[in-house]
């Protein structure tokens, strides 16, 4: 079976995608009852919400289980080269049958009734979960927590909240309060909640869900320390130290990532030697990836081609804090965007590490920033800049960089990626 056969039914899904979405969970309800309640019926789950980071630490906390010898299923968001991308399946991506049976099987239960496009196939993940054994079911929040498709477990094992910041406020809020309540509505009574460093107004917020729920915290810096030393991991809390190697995700933000990661492995009763894999075993494409091989790279030359799918003021400070931990080089940034985002904010960090950003197209995504518009902002901040109309061709204008970072957009990323081979 070819891969049209469920991109025919992706795309029939998008018909059902209602004019105005009204954040609620009646529609997943619906249709999970009238799939037989796969959600009743998955291994044990871990759920994450957060802003940035719940990715990388998903990807953590799955080579940690897949090194201490479990079976994994993961469903993350969005995909970057392709759609199976999102759902694993006891450690495989799904495989094309797999996906087709089960998106078929949610489209005809559906019938025909207006649904969004995310929860269809979060009900098609949910699915194909309950209907293949696996020890653990990792299960990553699209947007915000409370209202989120993914919420539909009652009694996960563990919940995790990486750091909260400013991102999709017209859904979710225009407070940092607002954004961690929502957040926050994945705390369940009873299940132990792993949190991150987070801003202290999110921190009172998700504190007062806990309290309500009855929902036990362990919180960075207070019930468990991650650090750096000597280019290893250190990891502390009540019940000992671990002295792991480094992340092998780039960044000094990976290392909380990590400690979140490690903390939700001890409660599972993960041994030391599963901690390592965690480490070492990990990959996460698009967050700071070294591109070594592949057209654009040969297009790059002898300069470094990095890229990373980060898009919000908090991803800035972390992709900034990275770049200056690396040998100082001529770096120019090829950034594309989308026309939600927080433009400003991503790019100010970054000014005092590049000498020169190019602004292009997202390709096929009708909500990308016009070019010439992210160019204004990025001067607006005090970055040189000018546009191009691929990113083949900002490449071949960085004739000054030995570095070159493609930045600003997951879906550039996923592009950058298919072209990329």
């Amino acid at each position: 079976m070819t891969a049209q056969g469920s991109d025919v039914i992706l795309e029939r899904m998008m018909t059902l995608h209602p004019k105005v979405i009204d954040l609620t969970l009646d529609r997943m309800w619906r249709l999970l009852e009238a799939l037989g309640h796969p959600e009743k019926r998955l291994p044990p789950v871990i759920h994450l919400a957060g802003t940035n980071g719940k990715g990388s630490t998903q990807a953590m906390i799955r080579a940690g289980l897949e090194g201490a010898g479990k079976s994994v299923h993961a469903y993350t968001s969005p995909h970057l080269a392709r759609f199976h991308e999102r759902v694993r399946l006891a450690g495989e991506l799904i495989s094309e049958e797999a996906l087709t049976d089960a998106l078929d099987r949610c489209y005809a239960a559906n019938g025909g009734v207006e649904i969004t496009y995310f929860e269809i196939t979060t009900c098609a993940a949910l699915l194909a979960f309950a209907e293949t054994p696996a020890d653990f079911t990792l299960l990553e929040v699209g947007l915000g927590g409370r209202l989120d498709a993914t919420n539909v477990i009652d009694t996960p094992v563990a919940t995790v909240i990486t750091p909260v910041s400013m991102d999709h406020e017209a859904f979710l809020g225009d407070t940092i309060e607002a954004i961690a309540g929502e957040k926050a509505g994945i705390i369940k009574p009873g299940v132990p909640c792993v949190v991150s460093r987070q801003d202290e107004r999110a921190m009172a917020v998700i504190e007062r869900a806990a309290a309500r729920a009855g929902a036990p915290l362990l919180v960075q810096g207070e019930h468990w320390h991650v650090s750096e030393e000597r280019g290893r991991l250190v990891y502390q809390d009540e019940t000992g130290l671990l002295d792991l190697p480094a992340p092998a995700l780039r960044g000094r933000h990976q290392f909380d990532n990590a400690g979140a990661a490690l903390t939700v492995l001890r409660q599972l009763g993960i041994t030391e030697h599963g901690c390592s894999a965690a480490m070492t075993n990990v990959t996460w494409p698009a967050r700071m990836q070294r591109l070594t091989s592949g057209p654009l790279v040969d297009a790059a030359g002898p300069r470094e081609l990095w890229l990373d799918g980060g898009h919000n003021p908090a991803a800035g400070i972390a992709l900034a804090d990275l770049l200056s931990t690396l040998p100082p080089r001529p770096t120019v940034l090829v950034a594309g965007m989308m026309n939600t985002k927080d433009c400003s904010g991503f790019l100010a960090p970054l000014a005092k590490q590049a000498t020169r950003l190019i602004a292009v197209p997202v390709p096929d995504e009708p909500n990308g920033l016009d070019p010439e518009a992210l160019a204004d902002r990025a001067r607006a901040v005090g970055l040189s800049a000018d546009t191009a109309d691929t990113a083949n061709d900002a490449i071949a204008a960085a004739a000054e960089a030995e570095r070159i970072v493609i930045c600003g957009s997951l879906y550039l990323a996923g592009s950058i990626l298919k072209q990329n081979g």
